[in-house]
């Protein structure tokens, strides 16, 4: 009777399950809810993917509903693709979503706009993602503007290897995906944006020019390279408009989405090789790359620069000559500013500053040696000056910057007229001569761990509050420029670094 008596329940059950109407579904009355009533994919480049971005489509009623059809507006012809539920195409047939249920539809496109009679810089392309048809038709819109571009990449050859450039010597090769520019190449205009794939490299003896109001964007593991007797020439201009700057040069990465605005590290960046000459940036910003400049034994002007998250270091210098005013450099991995193998250096009216959050920094905003240690060799070289004046090292850490000298060269630096962060509560550094801050030769009229009152570190705005600003008034009077990151007269009495204070 026991086994009977379970097997009665057990064929119960069996039926109870064959009558359940738990899959069947009712037709959709177009009463479905969306995430979004309209998807924008953001600005993509000509013939680049864009991001995948989802749609959340529920339904919430307490029956199973089907929709009849899910489609593109455009269908098999639409440059969107989209994949409903795991399931890729651009046309859809009864389509299920459980009670209280949802949902997800991916979206992306990929549009050439060379395959428009005009030809648009920019073009806004947009469809329809449709539920249903007839009365209960629903529709979600989808727009996505897309930029024409000069795209730049290595030859594919035949065999399918990529060109490359040696970046190493004969005997010790190192090769990495590049091409050297050509002649009709040479000069980046601000018709069209540029994207590079790879490493495009300014072969000797020939100059990159760079014109006001240009945008250089870069894939993953590409940068721009100076060989020997090579120049860059970054020729931005001061834009009417600090919020489009539409006048300056911008070098950055080819995510054009909103979320990789200030993301570090999507390009390797701007590499100026020993023996590059004359090589100029001005009114240029240069963001979210690995190094910002990576530069040896080579000369440089920086005019009203911007460098920005930098996964290692914004502004790296081995043995080379730099004369910078009205900079800015912050959030680096590693450091701002770092100088090694000595040199010659001026830096007037600058704002180093390091607010990196995105990991542990064991690297102050500012350091400087006359000396590299590798694997093979220790190399020393003279310090010849690396002066200072009127600005500002500052950061999230308590030491923003740090001195070496080895003996076997010359070290001469001064700090003139500066705000800068050094905390010593131990004395540690106290009978360190290089950091005798009393030492009116190398600390003439510098003050210290006074906060300068940055209006927004996170949001890279390093203008400071007028009156309460550590650096308010500081500066030593008449040191060019006298006109500041903004535009602003600093003939009298100057603050330390890129900005005059402002009233926030």
């Amino acid at each position: 009777m026991r086994y009977l008596y379970g097997l009665g329940i057990l064929c119960c059950l069996v039926m109870w399950s064959s009558c359940r109407n738990d899959f069947e579904t009712v037709a959709s009355t177009g009463s479905l809810e969306f995430s979004k009533d309209t998807v924008y994919l953001d600005t993509v480049f000509s013939n680049i993917g864009s991001s995948t971005y989802n749609l959340k489509v529920y339904n919430r009623s307490n029956e199973d509903i089907n929709i009849p059809t899910v489609r593109l507006a455009q269908g098999e012809a639409s440059n969107y693709r989209l994949n409903v539920d795991g399931m890729p195409g651009k046309v859809f047939e009864n389509v299920q979503i459980l009670a209280k249920d949802s949902i997800f539809i991916f979206i992306e496109t990929t549009f050439d706009v060379n395959n428009l009679p005009t030809n648009p810089k920019e073009f806004l392309y947009t469809d329809q993602l449709l539920f249903d048809s007839g009365g209960n038709e629903q529709k979600v819109e989808l727009v996505t503007l897309v930029k024409d571009a000069v795209f730049l990449f290595p030859e594919k050859y035949a065999d399918g290897t990529t060109e490359m450039l040696n970046l190493g010597t004969d005997e010790d090769p190192f090769l990495v995906k590049g091409f050297f520019l050509d002649d009709s190449e040479l000069t980046f205009s601000n018709e069209k944006p540029y994207v590079i794939y790879g490493y495009a490299a300014v072969p000797s003896n020939k100059t990159l020019t760079v014109e006001a109001g240009a945008r250089v964007h870069f894939h993953n593991f590409s940068g721009i390279i100076v060989e020997e007797n090579g120049t860059l020439k970054s020729l931005g201009e001061k834009s009417s408009d600090p919020e489009a700057m539409e006048n300056e040069v911008i070098f950055e990465g080819d995510r054009l989405e909103p979320s990789f605005s200030d993301t570090p590290g999507q390009w390797y960046g701007i590499w100026l090789r020993s023996g590059s000459v004359s090589n100029v940036v001005n009114f240029t910003t240069i963001k979210n790359s690995t190094y910002g400049i990576l530069m040896e034994s080579s000369p440089l002007t920086l005019r009203n620069v911007q460098i920005y998250n930098s996964t290692n270091i914004g502004l790296f210098a081995i043995n080379s000559t730099i004369n910078g005013e009205n900079m800015v450099i912050n959030n680096s991995g590693q450091s701002a500013l770092a100088i090694r193998v000595g040199g010659s250096y001026e830096f007037r009216h600058c704002t180093f500053a390091n607010y990196w959050t995105s990991g542990f920094r064991s690297f102050p905003t500012v350091s400087i040696e006359n000396v590299l240690e590798t694997e093979i060799e220790i190399i020393v070289s003279d310090l010849v000056k690396a002066n200072f004046t009127n600005c500002i090292i500052y950061g999230n850490e308590r030491r923003e910057f740090s001195l070496f000298q080895d003996p076997q060269g010359a070290f001469n630096f001064k700090f003139e007229n500066c705000l800068m962060r050094f905390e010593d509560p131990t004395g540690e550094f106290a009978n360190d001569p290089l950091y005798d801050f009393l030492n009116p030769a190398l600390y003439p009229a510098t003050k210290f761990n006074f906060d300068p009152f940055f209006q927004d570190t996170e949001l890279n705005n390093f203008n400071i509050e007028s009156g309460t600003s550590g650096a308010d008034g500081i500066g030593k009077p008449g040191v060019l420029p006298l006109k500041d990151l903004n535009g602003f007269d600093r003939s009298n009495q100057p603050d330390a670094g890129a900005y005059e204070s402002i009233e926030f």
